[in-house]
């Protein structure tokens, strides 16, 4: 059974049907038996076909049966939140992004145990990626791999290098530091208004109190470029008493609604969803944006001339003190809920997936929109690095080559809920509409924020 979009039909046709002869699974053939699996709809439509493929090569192979539905990224998110809560799940659930659904769940022993699918490829790893697939449950009072990682995804620069040009800079004399970059496209804006381009923005800056995931993303890659990476560590513990970590939030709450004041940022952006920065990219609202993956540009695919020309992507470089920036890293994959009725498939399933060459060969069938979780694929692969898509090679250069680190989420249930009740977006409200200090402002949301750790205790 398929559930699909009239888009994710039209891109059936890949060549990828031979997905399933390129490996075999791990199958214990007995009688065949059917999963049911939820997969989240691709962002580009080539993404929903490379699930289709790996899914029908795996039944082939092993005589089992998927029932897979593929819905919208939200309708799944909030399906899969309403089948844990009742505890009517599906046997497996695959999601680009579940780090707002995982550490919870992991937590209150609701999810399937997954190390025994996940640890004959550790060593294939990436550390971010494994970091990200493993959540401590407090029944069992231990970590364990509870997400079988398939992709990874970071989040580069993407920037309309024709509005650059038409604005009399040449990108090449960009600084590499974060604040530096961002400030290199201010001038640009009213050059371009004088140009006739009266509505055009320097920045897409998420300093949004609405999210749910971006202005939280932006947020945390702004402290990491101020020297405050370790506000969360893997030990699940906040560190807002660290004066370099709360100095790193200070600067970055600053710079952040400075630039929204002094008028850089288009004025909704207080209110924007996840889709409005991408969407005000592609309208030209703006000349650049910071934003997870290659969706920004993938959308755009048909579109030659903006696809391969005028949109340019570049990754983080420096930190502010100069040293090379660390990128947060997300895994995706498959998780299995407990109560699942044919667990025995859906680990069997995904061990499928895991082969690095089954893993590989659906990740570039989805456009690179997803790096793989096994960093070896890139280098045995030259199509990474030489794929004709001008985005993606500082893309695999960002997430797979350069230092990254999990988000927090990996480290923590109690993130996820800072997160949801978007602390980051409150303090920038606090300082843009109600006229707090900026110090006042942070040291509110971490106040809250250390009332949400209290809540989750490890050991």
């Amino acid at each position: 059974m398929i559930n699909m979009s009239r888009r994710t039909v039209i891109a059936g046709s890949l060549g990828l049907a031979t997905v399933g002869t390129l490996a075999r699974p791990y199958i214990a053939r007995a009688d065949a038996k059917t999963a049911v699996v939820w997969m989240n709809q691709g962002f580009v439509p080539q993404e929903d076909a490379a699930f289709v493929a790996v899914a029908e090569g795996y039944m082939k192979a092993s005589g089992n049966k998927l029932e897979y539905s593929i819905m919208p990224f939200m309708a799944q998110n909030q399906k899969t939140i309403s089948a844990l809560t009742s505890g009517d799940v599906p046997d497996l659930v695959f999601m680009d992004a579940p780090s707002s659904i995982l550490p919870q769940n992991a937590w209150d022993d609701k999810l399937v145990d997954v190390s025994d699918v996940v640890t004959p490829f550790e060593a294939q790893l990436s550390d971010s990626a494994k970091l990200g697939s493993t959540f401590y449950n407090k029944a069992t009072k231990k970590r364990s791999y509870y997400l079988c990682p398939i992709k990874q995804g970071a989040t580069p620069f993407h920037v309309w290098g024709d509005l650059v040009t038409k604005a009399g800079l040449n990108i090449a004399d960009a600084p590499k530091t974060w604040n530096g970059f961002f400030d290199f496209f201010k001038p640009a804006q009213k050059t371009l208004r004088g140009k006739g381009m009266r509505k055009v923005y320097a920045l897409g800056l998420q300093v949004t109190t609405v999210g749910p995931n971006d202005g939280n993303n932006v947020f945390t890659h702004f402290v990491i470029a101020n020297g405050g990476e370790k506000l969360v560590t893997p030990d699940g513990k906040l560190h807002t008493d660290d004066p370099k970590i709360r100095e790193a939030a200070i600067k970055s709450v600053e710079w952040m609604t400075d630039a929204y004041t002094q008028g850089y940022v288009p004025p909704e952006a207080l209110s924007w969803n996840d889709a409005d920065d991408n969407n005000g990219f592609h309208e030209k609202l703006f000349i650049m944006d910071f934003d997870g993956t290659l969706s920004t540009e993938l959308a755009m695919f048909k579109d030659k001339q903006a696809f391969l020309h005028d949109m340019l992507t570049f990754a983080p470089a420096q930190k502010n003190d100069g040293t090379p920036m660390v990128t947060q890293v997300n895994a995706g994959g498959g998780f299995i809920p407990k109560g699942a009725k044919n667990v025995e498939v859906a680990k069997d399933f995904m061990k499928y997936f895991m082969q690095p060459k089954v893993m590989n060969e659906n990740l570039k069938a989805g456009l690179g929109r997803w790096l793989p979780a096994m960093p070896q694929a890139v280098k045995d692969d030259p199509w990474w690095m030489d794929s004709g898509e001008p985005c993606l090679k500082p893309y695999v250069e960002e997430g797979i080559i350069n230092p990254t680190m999990p988000v927090y989420e990996g480290f923590t249930p109690a993130w996820g809920q800072v997160n949801a009740e978007q602390l980051w977006g409150q303090a920038h409200a606090d300082v843009i509409k109600n006229g707090m200090k900026v110090s006042d402002a942070v040291d509110k949301a971490f106040k809250r924020a250390n009332e949400i750790f209290a809540r989750f205790t490890f050991g």
